[in-house]
């Protein structure tokens, strides 16, 4: 059974956009549901 490395080779990129898109998103609602909780307090 041998890997096909092309089919990494092409989903690399885009498993790196994707991850680093939702680490962004992330980080920024993070911020966002503390500010509202903040100003609930």
């Amino acid at each position: 059974m041998d890997i096909d490395y092309r089919i990494a080779l092409v989903l690399a990129p885009v498993v790196i956009a994707a991850s680093w898109a939702v680490f962004n998103i992330g980080a920024a609602a993070l911020r966002q549901i503390q500010g509202f909780l903040d100003r609930e307090a």
